[in-house]
């Protein structure tokens, strides 16, 4: 069993109040920005790194373009406007320095990794790249594939968890620049 550290969740305020259509992009940022402060007075000095899945991934990558923060994880990012390959969400990891791990299924349909791969060639910044086979959306893997594995759901969870305690552990190795 692998631990990545402290973890604040929260939820937006239209996930709350039990709303089905999320706010506005800029409302997204700005409660997202609200619970890294909170994180990071609770945890002072302790790294900040934005974990999300689908949207909150998405969401998080646009405050770290406004909000230092030491890496991301985006779990399942959406990548495809409601799954248009012509929609592609891009422009935010072109812009994006903080390092990014990108966790993905192979049968997500709003992130085909032909499309995310050709982005991550042109990304300045350092990205990485952990696929579920056979994942879906919520990296999920259909439970005939892993019968014929004989996994379960619980073993592809924890890949996914040591995936993210190594990118994790990557970012805390720091240069030696002493001579």
């Amino acid at each position: 069993m692998c631990e990545i550290g402290h973890v604040d969740p929260f939820d937006y305020d239209y996930m709350r109040e039990g709303r089905k259509r999320p706010d506005p992009l800029p409302r997204l940022i700005a409660v997202h920005r609200e619970a890294l402060l909170k994180a990071r007075e609770k945890h002072r000095g302790a790294r900040a790194f934005l974990i999300g899945k689908s949207m909150g991934g998405r969401v998080g990558c646009h405050l770290s373009l406004e909000e230092k923060v030491d890496g991301l994880i985006c779990l399942g990012y959406p990548f495809c406007a409601m799954g248009d390959r012509s929609k592609l969400r891009d422009e935010v990891l072109r812009a994006l320095t903080a390092p990014i791990l990108f966790v993905q299924g192979t049968r997500d349909w709003l992130c085909p990794l032909d499309l995310l791969e050709r982005v991550r060639v042109e990304m300045k910044a350092p990205n990485f790249l952990h696929t579920v086979e056979g994942g879906d959306h919520s990296l999920r893997v259909p439970k005939r594939q892993l019968q014929g594995t004989g996994e379960t759901q619980e073993d592809v969870d924890q890949r996914i968890l040591e995936a993210i305690a190594g990118f994790l552990d990557r970012l805390a190795v720091t240069p030696d620049t002493s001579t």
